[in-house]
């Protein structure tokens, strides 16, 4: 059984994994632990499978993962953890952005220190400034919306004990996002700060709508905070509609109203659309991932694995 487990979900980033593949063996060295690194190839240029299956050929320790298509990262991500064997695992991106020198600090931490969960807290990232901002923002939002405590500098990169991993296995969500399922299995839990590196080569496959996508697929999965939010609301509009009409009433047999304003009307009618426009669209959101759920498809399907030495 190997010590460390090294999960990587890999899509147009062909470019680095040779590299990568090198600065994780030596960090390994220093730590003198056994290891394996999987290469979980998420659909993308088919180059990106050719390069993993070159360094699963040369190298015992790797193995390939490629899934039949595109499935998402977190969902890769997913694939990789099912086939590790490790005592600890960790989970890092392909771009080297996540520096792999940092994995010699976070199983130092988790080996001396009774936790289970060490994050790389990344004191410094190298993202465009909207994307840090947009970043930051949803993770306030989401602290608030799933009463947790979020941190927008923790991303996928740090270091897992089995049975961390076993406990994220175990849950039947079909939307998989690996920080937030950590902090819902709870178990002890530190950081070690780290620079996050900038981007050698290509550019990051998140665009707006895919981050914004992300974000509600979280918020919907890990929080009903917003349906209780809308009876809230629907409350405080009742109440409201309550008291107009009381002092609409009392103008009108004070004669103070002899004709109902058009205007008035008008506004009334398309801000009390909207609500229930909006309300509707939300709930049907929750109820479209209850029904994606219940359908209980595979978070994803194995194509086929190389590695020298078979699990």
């Amino acid at each position: 059984m190997s010590e460390i487990s090294v999960v990587i979900p890999v899509y147009k980033c062909h470019e680095t994994l040779p590299m990568l593949l090198s600065e994780i063996e030596k960090a390994i060295i220093k730590i003198n632990v056994t290891y394996e690194v999987i290469f979980v190839y998420d659909g993308g240029p088919y180059y990106d499978w050719e390069v993993i299956c070159e360094l699963a050929e040369k190298n015992p320790n790797v193995i390939g993962i490629e899934l039949s298509r595109n499935f998402g990262q977190h969902k890769a991500i997913t694939a990789g953890l099912e086939k590790s064997i490790g005592e600890w695992v960790i989970v890092m991106d392909g771009d080297l952005q996540d520096n792999p020198k940092d994995i010699v600090a976070l199983y130092n931490k988790a080996y001396n220190e009774d936790v289970d969960v060490v994050f790389a807290k990344r004191i410094f990232r190298n993202d465009p400034f909207l994307k840090k901002l947009f970043s930051k923002l949803f993770y306030k939002i989401l602290e608030y919306l799933s009463e947790t405590k979020q941190d927008y500098t923790i991303g996928n990169y740090g270091i897992y004990h089995r049975k961390v991993i076993d406990a994220i296995l175990s849950m039947g969500d079909s939307i998989r996002i690996l920080p937030c399922m950590v902090r819902w299995v709870g178990f002890k839990t530190t950081y070690v700060e780290v620079i996050h590196d900038e981007r050698k080569y290509g550019k990051t496959s998140y665009t707006f709508l895919k981050l914004l996508h992300l974000a509600l697929n979280i918020i919907f999965s890990f929080s009903d905070k917003l349906l209780r939010l809308t009876v809230k609301l629907g409350m405080f509009i009742s109440l409201a509609s309550i008291l107009f009409a009381i002092i609409y009433l009392i103008k009108y047999f004070n004669g103070k109203i002899t004709q109902l304003g058009y205007t008035s009307i008008i506004i009334s009618i398309w801000f009390l659309s909207g609500m229930i426009v909006a309300i509707l669209g939300m709930v049907g959101l929750y109820v479209g991932k209850t029904f994606e759920q219940t359908k209980k498809r595979p978070n994803y399907i194995i194509r086929s694995i190389v590695s020298k030495n078979e699990k």
